[in-house]
């Protein structure tokens, strides 16, 4: 489907009629909404968005038509549910990396880009292609057995007698990625492979950063498995394509309040939008922005003592820039009217845990990573973990780390939670005898690269036996979006009825307060307004 013009403007402010009233009440709203909040509904936005990114190129990540359009579909959405809805835009750095590298002979074989290889992230590193035979630079294998010490390209002498025209393929450690580049250049290489060292945590591809404005040869790192098979294989051929697009780009957040609630004490809830560039985003994050939404839609008539305000985050693949710029550009009596920020960010994976971001530390884990966890938030943990308990669903702790949205608001004290099925860690035995699934297996086995609503997209080796044990679709498992699309609507309404156990405000409930139809949702004024 097409929703092209909506996320042209700025900032589109939409009004419409009134929404009708409902009694609150603690036991009455959040059962309520847990009746409404049903799974196909979630699952109708999951597959607009599927629909979305299959229209516009496979992917809907910021900075993309995909996004643009996912934009539009959630404020339509939005509107027809009775909403005022504010897109906020920000400009953001876009990336689209379109490197290749394939093996040419003996055995043609094409490799995945971000799996098997990565291109360089040298700072002026440049755009090149070569082909030409692989000649290994001083290579250690196995490995050293203390990391950074394999001296591979680190010396001109390395090179002596290298042929021209070759691909060198060179073996991290001992000095810096650029300097290993620009030793092979000089001594007449087309292209560089730099090859993982090989000892533990030292054998996925290596991210590479350095100085790149004296290179004109393409540069890429690959897995340590990836490099020995390559060095193992005489004569190997290949072609390295270093290709990329870097630009200054707009995206959007989709920011959107309910009309009835106190303004001064705002619960907010976000999920971001956007997908990873390498497929339609799905699990991360279709599932936690559809919940969110169909939540959204359900409350958005009730009469709550809080207001609730919704936020669809763009640009959280590029680094949580779209939660970092909302709360940003808050003025500080902004901030001070937000209560606490719940987090949706993955709520569906296939191979699921229950997730409950710990915040009270009771693992260590913020402790350990140095997050400082503003006060509050372990009794946001405790709604959550009153919604699993009472319902019979087992729950775990989620590391408080601050590495999704809710990163900019603890930064700025305001009390954070949120749920987290996982994503690329495998999921351990004792974790299988609570949730079933596999173990050793990721909790989400096509994170990022084959995450998609299709099950042709998915790979056989696990998704054939995850079905066995799990009603799948594509890639979101359709008990853990049930459960926690309820656990999420459950939450909403009991801190939108109470936040006193979070922050002390007791918010009186014999009246509806009303937002102001001009209320602004969002930071700063330098947005245009359109209706």
């Amino acid at each position: 489907m097409a929703y092209g013009a909506l996320a042209t403007a700025m900032v589109a402010t939409i009004s419409l009629t009134a929404p009708a009233t409902a009694t609150p009440g603690k036991p009455d709203l959040a059962s309520r909404m847990e009746s409404q909040v049903r799974l196909p509904r979630v699952l109708d936005h999951i597959e607009e968005l599927q629909e979305i990114a299959d229209e516009n190129g496979g992917t809907r990540a910021s900075g993309t038509p995909g996004y643009q359009a996912s934009v539009d579909y959630v404020v339509l959405e939005l509107r027809r549910a009775g909403y005022r809805a504010e897109v906020q835009e920000f400009m953001f750095q876009y990336e689209e990396d379109n490197s290749s590298f394939e093996q040419v002979s003996p055995t043609p074989t094409t490799y995945v880009n971000g799996e098997d290889f990565v291109r360089n992230a040298f700072t002026d590193g440049p755009q090149a292609e070569a082909t030409g035979t692989v000649v290994p630079v001083n290579l250690t294998i196995p490995p050293p057995a203390e990391a950074g010490t394999s001296p591979s390209g680190c010396e001109a002498a390395d090179f002596a007698g290298f042929p021209a025209g070759a691909i060198a393929l060179i073996q991290r450690g001992t000095c810096n990625f650029d300097l290993k580049a620009l030793n092979a250049q000089t001594a007449g290489a087309a292209g560089v492979i730099i090859m993982n060292e090989g000892q533990p945590n030292r054998t996925d591809v290596p991210g590479m950063g350095g100085e790149g404005s004296q290179l004109t040869i393409p540069v890429i790192g690959v897995t340590f498995d990836l490099g020995v098979q390559l060095a193992q294989t005489p004569g190997v051929m290949v072609r390295i394509d270093v290709s990329f697009l870097a630009e200054q780009r707009p995206t959007y957040n989709v920011i959107a309040q309910t009309r009835f609630g106190d303004p001064d004490n705002v619960v907010m809830a976000g999920a971001h939008l956007d997908s990873d560039m390498t497929g339609p985003g799905i699990s991360d994050n279709g599932s936690g922005s559809a919940a969110l939404l169909e939540v959204a839609k359900q409350i958005g008539r009730s009469q709550v003592p809080n207001a609730v305000r919704f936020a669809w985050w763009g640009a959280e693949e590029s680094g949580l820039l779209g939660s970092e710029y909302y709360v940003q550009n808050l003025t500080g009596a902004e901030k001070d009217q937000l209560a606490l920020y719940l987090n949706f960010d993955m709520v569906a994976s296939p191979n699921y845990f229950f997730g409950i971001f710990d915040g009270d530390d009771s693992g260590g884990t913020a402790v350990e990573d140095g997050v400082v966890i503003p006060e509050g938030s372990a009794a946001i943990e405790e709604v959550f973990q009153e919604f699993y308990a009472d319902r019979g669903h087992p729950f775990d702790d989620s590391e408080f780390s601050g590495q999704s949205d809710y990163q900019e608001f603890i930064l700025n004290d305001i009390p954070a939670g949120g749920l987290f099925t996982g994503a690329g860690l495998p999921k351990t035995e004792e974790q299988v005898a609570k949730y079933g699934g596999l173990a050793g297996v990721p909790y989400d086995p096509c994170y990022h690269a084959c995450d998609s609503l299709d099950d042709d997209a998915l790979p056989d080796d696990p998704y054939t036996e995850l079905r066995a044990l799990y009603e799948l679709q594509g890639n979101v498992n359709l008990r853990a979006l049930d459960v926690n699309s309820d656990a999420i609507a459950y939450a909403v309404a009991t801190l939108a009825t109470d936040t006193s156990a979070v922050n002390g405000v007791v918010t009186p409930d014999d009246r509806p307060i009303r937002t102001p139809r001009n209320a602004t949702l969002r930071g700063g004024d330098e947005a245009a307004m359109l209706s």
